[in-house]
């Protein structure tokens, strides 16, 4: 055997995973397709702005314990987001509260009553004849497509509520100096262990009997790796997972059993567009004798990008764009050039400013993730009828496949780096139960 267990993914459940395994003295290889680590988290450095642009995720939500305790380790910390909520409406814009979102949301604490389950869409339309709850009605939609990068259509008005309620809180914070120094802690702390990593190595097939993984890669010079250990954590995302339709597919020998097949659809992958904006100023600051200084989040009604955020507390000259769901599927056969003039478009039709914020551009960033062939999208959701689906995902199989990742997170964490560290910390004590019984 060329190791104890193979890690598929050096994202933060797969680099959590290597670690834990490492420490209890086995032998760990880790592949990942890219040229770096991170997966869905990546930080650019900006050349102007204070802080660097972060392609993929980007905030910390509720306790986040693994993900305070890694930052500790890395001698860095979090810094809450603070500062204030502007919406941009037919009335100009108006100052809010987080508040409203969380009234917003509590909408769905009747989901939880429901004799089955049912989209969020259908759940929503209850409430539309309802002319006092018609704002709590869009606000909760607009959340469900821009936080959850969901599809109210397909998305389960059970599964977001119970995960709200649960786990994931409102409060929300950033890594100070971005995700960058975490992972950069994790990937050291793996090769003092003696984690060998392997990047830019795409794995093509997953060959497994009870104790015993095959694993067939090929590094981006054409040249194939075939690894042989007793077990291996998956931490694909479930986009790569359910795709089997040309070379960057991953094909497991046998199939993954039915339940999880079944799992994987019940589970889908959000649609998020984000572009981070850098200018010569922090502009904004100044416009309208200073008013909006401390903004924080700025929320527009009927753009194409439904939201727009600085770096406050930090004072720099990045802004960043957003859209999720339905919104951001819509723009995802744009090119970048053009999303970045509609990203402009809007922030200079939220300030009433479009002739300023052009003048003040430098240039935009980002990075597409729904084509992305190691991501097929922006993070994971749960669809009508998948209560169980993502603790099915995250079930071992025969005690040799081991799955980890934001979309095998419980306890209200799915999508969020957090659920995946703490999944890929889950499975590799899995992973360690099983090796040691078979010594």
């Amino acid at each position: 055997m060329d190791a104890d267990a193979i890690v598929i993914g050096a994202g933060a459940a797969g680099l959590a995973a290597a670690r834990s395994l490492a420490g209890r003295s086995l032998r760990v290889i880790v592949l990942e397709a890219r040229d770096r680590v991170g997966g869905r988290a990546w930080s650019v450095p900006s050349a102007r702005a204070a802080v660097a642009a972060e392609l993929g995720a980007e905030f910390i939500h509720g306790r986040a314990e693994e993900t305070m305790a890694l930052l500790s380790e890395a001698g860095t910390a979090a810094v809450d987001t603070g500062g204030e909520s502007w919406t941009r409406g037919e009335g100009g814009i108006l100052r809010r509260d987080d508040a409203g979102s969380l009234s917003a949301f509590g909408i769905f604490e009747e989901a939880l009553t429901l004799s089955g389950d049912e989209s969020v869409d259908r759940f929503l339309r209850r409430f539309e004849g309802d002319k006092a709850m018609q704002e709590r009605v869009r606000a909760a939609r607009a959340f469900v497509e821009s936080f959850d990068a969901a599809d109210p259509a397909i998305a389960s008005a059970r599964a977001i509520a119970n995960e709200w309620r649960s786990g994931v809180d409102f409060a929300i914070a950033r890594p100070l100096g971005g995700y960058r120094p975490l992972f950069e802690h994790l990937r050291n702390a793996c090769a003092t262990a003696g984690v060998r990593t392997y990047l830019s190595t795409v794995v093509r097939r997953v060959s497994w009997r009870r104790g015993a993984v095959t694993v067939d890669a090929k590094s981006d010079c054409g040249e194939s790796r075939t690894i042989h250990a007793r077990a291996a954590i998956v931490t694909l995302p479930v986009g790569v997972l359910r795709h089997g339709r040309d070379e960057t597919a991953v094909v497991f020998d046998p199939e993954l059993p039915a339940a999880k097949r079944d799992a994987l659809g019940r589970i889908e992958m959000g649609h998020a567009i984000r572009i981070a904006l850098c200018f010569r100023t922090a502009f904004w600051e100044q416009i309208s004798d200073g008013r909006y200084r401390d903004g924080a989040f700025f929320r527009c009604v009927g753009q194409p990008f439904a939201a727009y955020w600085t770096q406050v507390p930090v004072r720099s000259e990045l802004i960043v764009a957003w859209a999720g769901g339905p919104p951001a599927a819509a723009l995802s056969d744009a090119s970048q050039a053009e999303l970045i003039g509609r990203a402009l478009d809007g922030l200079g039709a939220l300030f009433g400013e479009p002739a300023l914020v052009r003048k003040e551009f430098e240039g935009g960033i980002m990075h597409d993730w729904i084509h992305d062939p190691f991501a097929r999208g922006a993070y994971s959701y749960v669809a009508v009828g998948g209560g169980d689906a993502r603790a099915a995902l995250a079930a071992p199989v025969d005690d040799t496949l081991f799955f980890a990742g934001e979309a095998a997170s419980n306890g209200g964490q799915g999508g969020t780096v957090n659920g995946a560290l703490e999944s890929g910390e889950r499975a590799a004590r899995e992973a360690v139960s099983s090796l040691c019984a078979s010594r």
